[in-house]
């Protein structure tokens, strides 16, 4: 590394994530924080409250023990005191651990364990589950108390837990001004752990720094601003929901959170979607098809022409993306990130204008893509030994990241060489970079089907399937073969009261594929398997068919 003339800045001012609340607070003191609480009811504060509640906040903390060094885990939904926290916990100089739900008992107690949280806060909804943790000797050895998050009077509460407190009583009567300090920015403001389908969860721990710098880039990648209004759909316990809510609040936007849904009553996130203006939301396609299927069903289509909704996980299906701009305007933004990369590494926003004019067709296929990488951020692909491959739009390789919010370890693990290689985090996707610098994804790797010698896109062959009108969902595997090593084969799941065939899908798929690659077989399910986090668990698919 060079070294040349010192600077006058004040390149010792630490960045700190809760410095965003700051100065939402001071300069957005009255912007709206809409939020729904676990009875469903919507409610209405603003960035002033907010500030004052995580005032008081660091208060019982100081009361608790939660200081520098602390971690504290946090099981709750995207609700208000989740996005309280999200703040609160960092401004003390504590690590708040994002507790997923949805992962296995036995991955949850793991990553308590692991990360040796002292203190966890539970939504009293998710009581049962932080019951169960708290019975394994791997949760009592770490854990000191629980901090149970409810709108009820502490007396209704009834729980098995030991030393439990309750998060309104302990912020109740406290002083609303706080003697802040500013906090190392190396030290982890958030711990994630991958829902990873092989082996135990691994450890990311996001420094105050990255956190910053990366909501600085979204901010910028996404085009936020005070003059928005920002819904985290995705889970605020996976990834803290892709970094949208800080940056909301370093953006000064009004924001909405929508409280506990599923895909299956999803009908109240889409409500307050449309009745509440919102115009940047985060998300999976298994969460936005639904939200469209909403939208459709009503007497008359709602305007959505300013919202942004961004789409991770896997790629969505241009039938999404036309339904949504056809019958609302809303725009899908296809976006591109992983647990490792805090998350947002790309982004698919606006077509660059030194590519021309396109036909209407050469810009949906390029709204396909995965978009060009943020700002800071750099990306390349590369053959197996790290070596860059061109930029041609052509050459398929494993996508290789690094940069200021791109981990470069995981924590306390002792073998860290297989996803890292020369300062680059090997992300496992496999996909080209066009001349133009949008990157592609084809597949993962261990996704991608090996037929004769050839590859064929399990990603591009899904959302060739979902173009079907008569195809809800969709997932393609490769099974093993004789001849060809392996064969593509699908499992589709058909709309409502529709038929699908073999025949059907051929015909769809003729156009992009050639026959060769044409599925096998077209094995017609009610739904398919996903992961903790959405995504299809072709793992799973791979192994109930050897079975």
């Amino acid at each position: 590394m060079l070294r040349g003339i010192p600077s006058t800045m004040g390149d010792d001012y630490p960045l700190n994530i809760s410095s965003f609340l700051t100065h939402a607070a001071t300069v957005f003191p009255d912007t709206e924080i809409v939020h729904r609480s676990i009875d469903g009811a919507w409610h209405r504060t603003d960035y002033a409250q907010m500030r004052r509640r995580v005032a008081q906040l660091a208060h019982a903390f100081d009361e608790l023990g939660i200081g520098a060094g602390t971690m504290a885990g946090v099981l709750d939904w995207n609700q208000l005191r989740h996005f309280e926290l999200y703040f609160a916990v960092p401004s003390v100089g504590a690590t708040m651990l994002q507790m997923n739900l949805r992962l296995a008992p036995a991955d949850l107690v793991y990553v308590v364990e692991h990360s040796q949280a002292e203190w966890v806060f539970v939504d009293e909804s998710l009581l049962p589950i932080a019951e169960q943790l708290a019975q394994k000797e791997e949760v009592r050895s770490t854990v000191k108390g629980w901090v149970v998050m409810t709108d009820k009077p502490s007396s209704e509460i009834s729980t098995s837990l030991e030393n439990v407190h309750f998060y309104e009583d302990l912020i109740a009567d406290r002083p609303e001004e706080y003697d802040w300090q500013f906090v190392e920015e190396t030290t982890a403001c958030y711990a994630g752990y991958t829902t990873g389908t092989t082996g135990r969860p691994k450890g990311i721990y996001y420094s105050n720094r990255s956190m910053y710098l990366h909501t600085l880039g979204i901010m910028n990648a996404l085009k936020m601003g005070y003059t928005d209004t920002v819904m985290p759909v995705t889970p605020m316990f996976h990834v803290v929901s892709w970094g949208i809510p800080q940056a909301a609040v370093a953006a000064g936007a009004r924001v909405v959170l929508p409280g506990r849904f599923t895909a299956d009553n999803i009908g109240d996130v889409a409500e307050a979607l449309i009745s509440e203006g919102v115009t940047v939301a985060n998300g999976a396609p298994s969460l936005f098809a639904p939200i469209l299927e909403y939208i459709k069903a009503l007497p008359e289509a709602p305007d959505l022409s300013r919202a942004r909704l961004v789409s991770g996980a896997t790629e969505p299906p241009l039938s999404l993306m036309k339904g949504f701009s056809d019958l609302t305007g809303a725009q899908i933004i296809h976006a591109y990130g992983a647990s490792e990369t805090s998350p947002v590494v790309s982004a698919n926003w606006q077509i660059k204008p030194d590519l021309g004019e396109l036909s209407e067709a050469e810009r949906w296929d390029l709204k396909r893509a995965q978009g060009l990488p943020v700002a800071g951020v750099e990306m390349k692909i590369a053959d197996p030994t790290g070596v860059e491959l061109p930029r041609d739009g052509t050459s398929v390789g494993e996508v290789f990241l690094r940069g200021p919010w791109i981990t470069t370890s995981y924590h306390q693990l002792a073998d860290n060489d297989e996803r890292f290689h020369d300062g680059w985090w090997r992300s496992g996707d496999v996909g080209v970079i066009t001349p133009a610098g949008y990157l592609k994804l084809t597949d993962r790797l261990k996704d991608v089907i090996k037929s004769g010698g050839e590859w064929i896109s399990s990603i591009d062959m899904e959302n060739g399937i979902l173009d079907h009108p008569n195809v809800l969902e969709a997932a393609v595997i490769g099974v093993p073969d004789e001849k060809y090593q392996e064969r593509p084969v699908a499992y589709v799941v058909p709309r409502d009261g529709q038929d699908v065939t073999r025949e059907d899908i051929a015909e769809v798929l003729g156009e992009r594929f050639a026959k060769w690659q044409l599925p096998d077989q077209v094995i017609i399910v009610e739904e398919l398997p996903r992961t903790s986090v959405g995504k299809l668990d072709k793992k799973l698919l791979r192994a109930n068919w050897s079975e």
